[in-house]
């Protein structure tokens, strides 16, 4: 019973899928109740028009929703790792290479939403997910 137990990936995939979905969701719900003047500004600093700044709430508010549901679970995963690539070039280039002050990573929040988001592409939705893991997508 035990090695049953230990051995669910399908668990796994969920409790993956709950943890970087969920978590990022929340980022996407203060952009939506604080706005999206900052990154309009950070964007067109960079030379890129302000109208990408919607592609973070695609990132971070649908696509999450998505990876928590398990529907289109690949697709909206590759998104949420775009996002973390742009937010980590746009706006954390400077602290690649840092620590922090507890001798962290400076950006070991944003690897682990990308890297877990990498995963969950790879990985699929798994069997406890609305798809139930069995599309290509999922």
């Amino acid at each position: 019973m035990m090695e049953r137990i230990l051995h669910n990936n399908d668990l796994g995939k969920l409790l993956l899928r709950l943890s970087v979905g969920g978590l990022m969701l929340f980022h996407g719900i203060h952009k939506l109740k604080s706005g999206l003047g900052s990154i309009e500004k950070t964007l067109t600093d960079a030379g890129l028009p302000a109208y990408l700044s919607y592609g973070v709430l695609l990132g971070e508010v649908l696509a999450p929703l998505l990876i928590i549901l398990g529907v289109l679970s690949r697709p909206a995963a590759l998104l949420e790792a775009f996002v973390m690539v742009a937010a980590i070039y746009l706006v954390h280039a400077g602290e690649l290479f840092s620590l922090t002050k507890h001798g962290g990573h400076a950006l070991e929040l944003q690897f682990l939403y990308l890297l877990g988001s990498l995963a969950i592409v790879f990985l699929g939705s798994g069997r406890y997910s609305v798809s139930r893991g069995r599309g290509l997508w999922d």
